[in-house]
């Protein structure tokens, strides 16, 4: 049976300027979409994997993520002074995630379709993947205005590029997190030297997804989850 990763990290640290005044005096994790907060609707899709550890990172307005989540089987790694960015973000909370692959998250984004934590558990293969990213084809990827993140090979394999959009959902090894400099810094950099290795693998997501990266999104998420099977 193949080992799956049981430890998931959200991120839910940064500013979100994007919102404007909506994120004045919250966090835009703890927006809410459809009258759920979109931590909240993240935290739900992770039951699907029944984690044995999950990690939420938090920075700005922290004490009210500290306290949205002081009920939940959640540990909190609070970001001072400074903000870590993903991949700094991640090392710091290695020691609560353990040393085996984990599961990240951003937790700026609605999903409707498959679980994404589910459909990546099922797909992942360590002995040839150093991380497994979904992505989406753009038509379903709503709100997502750039060209595109990576080029999906026909083994699987992604390389940069205009094609699939990355969702913000993975599952990725952490051991060379220690063989990086800085202390701030974007998991790209990760992504970058197993790339060289080969190993930097994508999966296509059949349903759809929705980026809540501004106040617009918000109501592009509720339209999406509102509307009626096809």
């Amino acid at each position: 049976m193949r080992h799956h990763p049981d430890a998931v990290m959200l991120f839910a640290a940064g500013f979100g300027t994007r919102m404007g005044e909506l994120t004045r005096n919250t966090p835009k994790p703890l927006l809410r979409v459809g009258g759920k907060a979109l931590l909240d609707r993240t935290l739900d899709l992770t039951h699907a994997i029944s984690p044995a550890r999950t990690v939420v990172n938090a920075h700005y307005h922290h004490q009210k993520v500290v306290d949205h989540l002081k009920a939940k089987p959640v540990q909190v790694v609070v970001e001072t002074p400074e903000i870590l960015e993903t991949g700094g973000g991640l090392r710091n909370a290695l020691p609560l995630l353990g040393d085996g692959p984990v599961f990240t998250s951003n937790t700026d984004a609605v999903w409707r379709g498959p679980n994404p934590f589910q459909m990546l558990q099922e797909a992942w293969q360590p002995e040839k993947m150093d991380a497994l990213l979904l992505c989406l084809p753009k038509e379903n990827a709503i709100g997502h205005k750039g060209k595109g993140d990576f080029v999906l090979s026909e083994t699987g394999q992604i390389s940069r590029g205009p094609g699939v959009v990355y969702s913000g959902i993975q599952i990725l090894k952490t051991d060379g997190l220690h063989d990086i400099s800085e202390t701030a810094f974007s998991l790209n950099l990760l992504w970058d030297q197993m790339h060289k290795r080969d190993r930097l693998y994508g999966l296509t997501y059949p349903g759809k997804w929705c980026d809540v990266g501004s106040p617009e999104g918000i109501t592009l998420a509720e339209k999406m989850l509102e509307a009626p099977d096809v």
